[in-house]
């Protein structure tokens, strides 16, 4: 992935937060998650910092972080594995 299609999932990722209202949440790292759907909540927060990293070409870190909001997405039951390997891919539109 290049930086166009991470700003692109991004996108895509911020357009569903926006459209279900799942708001921001900020978890510190030794706080236990309270249930379903504050992960989902952590993962929208998430969004804002990974641009400052592209923007800082800390790309490793947006990957992983871009993998971990995937992983949440498709362990609650919201994306089928094919949808978000063709969110990761260059010209592809995730509904």
């Amino acid at each position: 992935m290049d930086v166009e299609q991470l700003n692109n999932a991004i996108g895509q990722l911020r357009s569903f937060f926006e459209r279900k209202a799942i708001a921001k949440h900020d978890y510190s790292y030794d706080e236990l998650l309270l249930g379903f759907p504050y992960g989902l909540e952590h993962c929208h927060g998430m969004l804002d910092k990974m641009e400052g990293f592209i923007s800082e070409n800390k790309l490793d870190k947006v990957y992983r972080w871009l993998g971990f909001i995937q992983g949440c997405l498709w362990m609650s039951g919201i994306y089928t594995l094919d949808s978000l390997k063709n969110m990761n891919r260059k010209n592809k539109r995730n509904s």
